[in-house]
């Protein structure tokens, strides 16, 4: 690929987005959220002289991914000044509130004016990408500036354009990184083929993530009280298919109570899960929250709770955001979505807490799945037949269960420690280097 179609990609792109604006809600805020943006950022930043870190992740995933660097950053220099952007509308609206850094912005698309304009503006003295979001003219110019450019929790496969005869472009974004922080030595070893040995394997700072969430837990008194006594499964960022799959496969155990927390959470797709799974609740049912982007005019009420504020429902479909890395504590089983779409989201929220984490079969290039199914703690099913098996052997063989839930749990433990790794040899090149 050359500049100038990677420029022309980039036009439209740009047209094609505000094309869709007109009818899709998140193309929408991608554009509207960018609309003066450099007034914007200005305004932030006009009388700020302290050096500044800036940390950039595409979407929300990788911020979660980011976190725990960003957090020992602030901890290592309670004075640093550290500006967070945002790719994608699903990361920046859901953390444009994070008190953890000073600044939260969307980041202006690519191209050659508006990187050297942003970082006119930002003057950063280190900038960390967050384990992908290639963009050449940013990374160029902190190249061309001497800027420190490093990657966290990167993953490279083969078939990436960086390793491919046309990615020449691709393999220039490379080099304008000062290291890079992969997770697995096939992605360090792809990176030595093009000639790159500014490379440390440090592995996947969610571990770390997830750690600290389960450790700082703090209980759900509605959920414990949907839960009871009974044996629960949590079912987490759920696409139609995986929320089909679990219709059919759970017909056959009346007494199991679900939990369900869709990856998305529109009104309707609210509507649909309540007709699939009709003898089920909102959690804004259960309590005072209310209920995110929707109208319950539209969704048909059934009570909630008994006089003595037992949970009726069967079934507990969670209509906001921010709750699901919580709600796997209480699972006996955890079921993560996106295995029949896309791919799996985050399983190691669920394997954190020691408990059996299934999900669907396209989960290959996920290494924390690949790695769970190694040691026992996931199990890969590829239909309502298998989910319906796997539950059954589950529940009824508590040997199992114990057996799959440590082996989930230790997987997580076994795995910790990229955080500090990250930040030492960091620390480590400021002092002594100038990268």
């Amino acid at each position: 690929m050359t500049a100038f179609f990677y420029n022309t990609l980039l036009l439209l792109y740009k047209s094609g987005i505000r094309v869709a604006a007109l009818w899709n809600s998140k193309a929408r805020q991608w554009v509207k959220g960018r609309k003066d943006i450099f007034e914007q950022i200005d305004g932030h930043l006009t009388s700020i002289d302290q050096p500044i870190t800036w940390v950039h992740c595409s979407s929300l995933g990788e911020f979660e991914q980011g976190r725990p660097v960003i957090e020992k950053l602030r901890s290592l220099d309670p004075d640093c000044k550290i500006l967070l952007t945002f790719f994608s509308p699903s990361g920046y609206e859901v953390r444009k509130d994070f008190a953890g850094v000073d600044w939260v912005f969307y980041l202006p698309i690519d191209s050659r004016s508006n990187a050297k304009r942003f970082i006119d503006i930002i003057r950063p003295q280190l900038a960390i990408f967050i384990k992908y979001d290639y963009w050449y003219h940013y990374l160029n110019e902190c190249k061309k500036r001497n800027i420190p450019l490093v990657m966290v929790s990167a993953l490279f496969r083969r078939e990436q354009p960086f390793f491919r005869w046309y990615g020449s472009l691709h393999r220039k974004m490379l080099n304008c990184f000062s290291h890079f922080f992969v997770q697995d030595k096939e992605s360090a070893d792809l990176l030595n083929s093009v000639g790159l040995a500014n490379v440390t394997i440090s592995g996947d700072t969610r571990f770390d993530r997830v750690a600290e969430i389960a450790n700082s837990f703090k209980p759900i008194d509605d959920i414990e009280k949907f839960c009871g006594h009974a044996q629960v499964l949590v079912a987490g960022s759920t696409w139609p298919a995986d929320e089909k799959i679990i219709k059919e496969a759970i017909a056959d155990f009346p007494n199991l109570k679900i939990i369900i927390a869709p990856h998305e959470i529109h009104e309707k797709h609210l509507v649909q899960l309540k007709q699939f799974f009709p003898d089920s609740a909102f959690y804004s049912q259960f309590t005072c929250f209310a209920p995110l982007a929707m109208t319950t005019d539209l969704l048909p009420v059934s009570p909630a709770r008994s006089h003595n504020g037992e949970s009726r429902a069967a079934c507990l479909i969670i209509d906001n955001i921010g709750m699901l890395s919580r709600l796997y504590h209480y699972a006996t089983i955890t079921y993560i979505g996106g295995g029949f779409d896309k791919g799996i989201h985050n399983a190691l929220e669920a394997a954190v807490y020691g408990k059996p984490v299934l999900f669907g079969p396209n989960y290959k290039k996920f290494n924390e799945a690949i790695g769970l199914i190694a040691t026992g703690g996931g199990i890969s099913i590829r239909s309502a037949n298998d989910l319906r098996a796997e539950i059954k052997d589950l529940l009824t063989d508590p040997k199992k269960l114990a057996n799959i839930s440590k082996r989930s749990s230790d997987f997580v433990k076994q795995n910790q420690g990229a955080t500090e790794k990250i930040m030492n040899k960091i620390q480590e090149k400021r002092r002594f280097t100038n990268w």
